[in-house]
């Protein structure tokens, strides 16, 4: 099956990490480029799916050079005008189709997410080998559809949707499709408390508090 793994191996699919947001309410610019803990947001979120994938890209428009320190190759969007987070995940399946053509599926991440789940694309993978076309994460009674995996051969309808019908919301595109929601558990706990796995940081009062979560109690 194209999602099997060997043990103790990282998936054999790649990752889109979704990097285009305008972080309008952090006052502009990267948002995955802000500090937690010291740290990038978006370098949290390498460090927690890299034991979950085999290669990771970059979703952003503009410099490339920006995101030199990370290592990874930066793909930008086909489609002008900035569209969205779909415009991003159809980047990522031109790019796995094109250059990794034996990629069935594609893990898209928004990188405003810095506490996602150790077994996020283990979960993923199930539904996608039970028969799902897009495999997306949901939480607290909350479907998370930037976060999933995606079949590559779904590119052609999202370049037409994106293009020809100007399609924004990525969950009405997955609800043109074979769409699974993943539940999982609704809290992960942090040294300093629990928090949605899924949590994402929109504005200066979500990064404090993802700050406070990262410390341990009593220690500053």
């Amino acid at each position: 099956m194209p999602l099997r793994s060997i043990p103790g191996q990282p998936t054999p699919i790649p990752a889109i990490l979704l990097a285009g947001g305008r972080a309008s309410r952090l006052g502009g610019g990267d948002k995955c480029l802000r500090l937690l803990g010291g740290r990038p947001l978006l370098d949290h979120v390498i460090q927690n799916l890299r034991p979950q994938v085999r290669e990771m890209v970059v979703n952003a428009n503009g410099d490339p050079t920006r995101f030199a320190k990370f290592g990874l190759e930066v793909v930008p969007d086909e489609i002008a005008g900035q569209p969205g987070p779909l415009a991003g995940i159809l980047a990522g399946l031109d790019w796995a189709a094109s250059q990794r053509p034996g990629s069935e599926y594609v893990l898209s991440v928004s990188t405003d997410c810095p506490f996602l789940p150790a077994d996020l694309v283990a979960r993923l993978g199930e539904a996608a080998q039970a028969g799902a076309h897009i495999a997306i994460a949901a939480s607290n009674g909350r479907r998370h559809p930037v976060i999933g995996l995606w079949r590559v051969a779904l590119r052609k309808d999202l370049r037409l949707a994106l293009g020809l019908e100007n399609l924004r919301k990525v969950e009405a595109f997955c609800d043109r499709h074979r769409t699974s929601a993943v539940n999982f558990p609704g809290v992960v706990n942090l040294p300093g408390g629990a928090v949605d796995p899924f949590f994402n940081a929109n504005t200066p009062e979500d990064l404090a508090l993802a700050e406070g979560l990262l410390k341990t109690p009593g220690r500053g």
